[in-house]
């Protein structure tokens, strides 16, 4: 029987201190999370008296008087449609270009690309002005769809960036035997390439997710009636009316990021697919 040499002894090692390092890590990430379950779960009387105990009878009080009370119903149902609409038509659109400018070379194909990739070296707070101005004009100002267009606009640069270089990797013969079987370009797109790329549609949704839920800029500026508030926006009210009442702001908090929780949870293996992509070729 072989006994192990030093150098699988010293992988040995280098795992368990890798293991060690990533553990300790994740136990200080999800402390600060924990203590915020914990204490959304007990009343603020008992928050004061002990910070960082656990409850002793839980009760999911806190959250009804924050979805209720503190209108979060409403706030979270414009984030989520707000959200989901920008992502959905972001990457829609982008699919389409990136389709195109990543299996095409044709007349003025460089020009459009540089024309996306410089979207993602121009922030859009700089253009706020003549942005509000026109949207003033076209009477979106204080209107949901206004502010969708704006940030469908702004995912659109990143989008096009990831998925043209993902349809670029993709073999032309998959594109030339559906054609030889008589499918047409849409049917090629939606069918074949479109499956292809998950990896690279979850990785843009989640990355545009993200950003425009926690965004407050926009909607602060471009929404001006309470009742079409995100989250963002609406925290800033509702810290001001509830900051003696510690439990319903850690409820609150756990209900703003509940969502980024499982759509990270549920796309998790398919970000990974899409960041890593290629590197073994």
């Amino acid at each position: 029987m072989s006994q192990p040499t030093s150098s699988s002894r010293r992988i040995d090692l280098a795992n368990i201190g890798a293991n060690v390092l990533l553990w300790g890590y994740a136990a200080i990430v999800l402390a600060p999370l924990l203590l915020v379950i914990s204490n959304a779960l007990r009343p603020t009387r008992e928050i004061f008296k002990n910070p960082v105990g656990l409850p002793t009878s839980p009760s999911l009080d806190s959250f009804v008087k924050a979805w209720e009370e503190a209108n979060f119903n409403v706030y979270f149902f414009n984030s989520l449609m707000i959200t989901v609409a920008s992502v959905i038509l972001a990457t829609a659109v982008a699919a389409l270009a990136g389709y195109m400018l990543g299996r095409y070379k044709f007349t003025g194909s460089r020009f459009l690309t540089a024309y996306f990739l410089a979207g993602l070296m121009l922030p859009f707070r700089l253009a706020i002005v003549p942005l509000f101005l026109l949207l003033n004009d076209m009477g979106l100002v204080d209107n949901r769809l206004g502010l969708i267009l704006v940030y469908a606009a702004t995912g659109i640069p990143f989008s096009v960036f990831i998925l043209s270089a993902f349809f670029r990797q993709l073999p032309q013969e998959l594109s030339e035997a559906a054609r030889i079987d008589g499918a047409g370009e849409f049917t090629i797109f939606g069918r074949i390439m479109l499956p292809l790329v998950r990896p690279a549609l979850a990785t843009v949704i989640v990355f545009q997710f993200v950003p425009l839920w926690n965004d407050f800029f926009f909607p602060l500026v471009l929404l001006r009636s309470t009742d079409k508030w995100t989250l963002p926006v609406g925290m800033t009210r509702f810290f001001g009316e509830f900051q003696a009442d510690w439990s319903t702001l850690f409820a609150g908090l756990i209900i703003t990021t509940l969502p980024l929780v499982i759509i990270f949870l549920l796309a998790t293996k398919q970000i990974i697919a899409g960041l890593t992509a290629g590197i073994g070729k």
